[in-house]
């Protein structure tokens, strides 16, 4: 799994490469938007299927990280606290991907910085990871059955000299 895992991740970023590195034949192009959340002001204002289509590309670019990154990692935590750090640590590795894919979009003629861009991208890698890892687990958990109980018994060569010894506190 975590094998396939990282070849399908290896795959989903030569592509994201090429979609998004490939210089453009156009005869003019936007200002960069260093504004948080003017292009997607502007996106809405394309109308509802127009900005649907804008803000979804957005989202779904980079969402199977949010999936693929958790799996190479091959954990199946069971704490609350494990499953919000997994969260975390799936958004910043989504957000510094897509901050550098945007940093090296500057150097591509006809290719635009955007930060909403990366706000989208990281947003739909949160997503992908919350709609997607926790029912895996859950999955997974219960296809692995109980968790087995060890006895006390045997823990190591010194535990019954040990457990003889008189202690005074």
């Amino acid at each position: 799994m975590r094998l396939l895992s990282g070849i399908l991740l290896a795959a989903h970023l030569l592509l994201v490469g090429w979609l998004m590195l490939r210089p453009l034949d156009v005869p003019w192009a936007a200002a960069a938007n260093l504004t948080p959340l003017e292009g997607i002001r502007a996106d809405l204002s394309y109308g509802p299927l127009e900005a649907a289509r804008r803000i979804g590309g957005g989202l779904a670019l980079l969402a199977p990280l949010g999936v693929l990154l958790p799996l190479i990692s091959g954990r199946v935590e069971l704490s609350p606290l494990a499953t919000w750090s997994s969260l975390a640590r799936t958004a910043a590795a989504g957000a510094l991907v897509s901050v550098g894919v945007e940093m090296l979009q500057m150097a591509v003629p006809g290719q635009v910085v955007d930060v909403d861009s990366v706000l989208l991208n990281t947003l739909g890698v949160m997503l992908a990871h919350l709609a997607v890892i926790p029912a895996l687990r859950f999955r997974l958990r219960r296809s692995q059955g109980a968790t087995p109980r060890i006895t006390r018994v045997g823990l190591g060569p010194w535990t019954d000299v040990l457990s003889s010894v008189q202690r005074e506190y």
